[in-house]
């Protein structure tokens, strides 16, 4: 999804986050046309960003490919179930992601930390934002999905 004001490029994005997935888990990601599921039981990693573009990155998996990340970032196996280092690993990507993509953005843009939401059945709304852009992305270890949100202007 695109807007014509939109201020990244899909080649931008797909860099990124293939940098991002080769760097930290040794993965090498494919664009995947599979529509987006919804939340139901997945996570979603969101960092917030503001200045001058306002607006989040998110990273949503299903719980299997969030543990399979999991243990290719800490070089472990995977973990069985989410926990604590399933959600930091989540964060963490979106964090990489948000980070690497501000700057294609607009200068001076400052990063939160990382959000987390997951569980059976959730809904994150960020108010007064729109979805400019998703894509999900296919790894061995699993697909994933990205959204830009952005704050509406008023």
């Amino acid at each position: 999804m695109f807007d014509s004001d939109m201020r990244i490029h899909r080649e931008d994005l797909e860099t990124v986050v293939a940098s991002v997935f080769d760097t930290m888990m040794g993965l090498e990601v494919q664009p995947w046309s599979e529509p987006y599921p919804g939340s139901a039981g997945m996570l979603t990693a969101s960092v917030y960003l503001t200045g001058e573009w306002k607006g989040a990155a998110c990273v949503h998996a299903e719980p299997l490919q969030a543990c399979a990340f999991a243990g290719r970032f800490l070089g472990v196996s995977a973990p069985q179930s989410i926990s604590d280092d399933v959600r930091d690993v989540m964060g963490e990507l979106a964090n990489m992601i948000a980070g690497n993509l501000k700057c294609t953005l607009a200068p001076g843009i400052r990063v939160s930390v990382p959000s987390v939401t997951d569980g059976p059945e959730y809904s994150l709304r960020i108010c007064g934002t729109r979805v400019i852009y998703r894509a999900g992305f296919h790894t061995e270890a699993g697909p994933c999905w990205i959204s830009l949100i952005e704050v509406k202007a008023n």
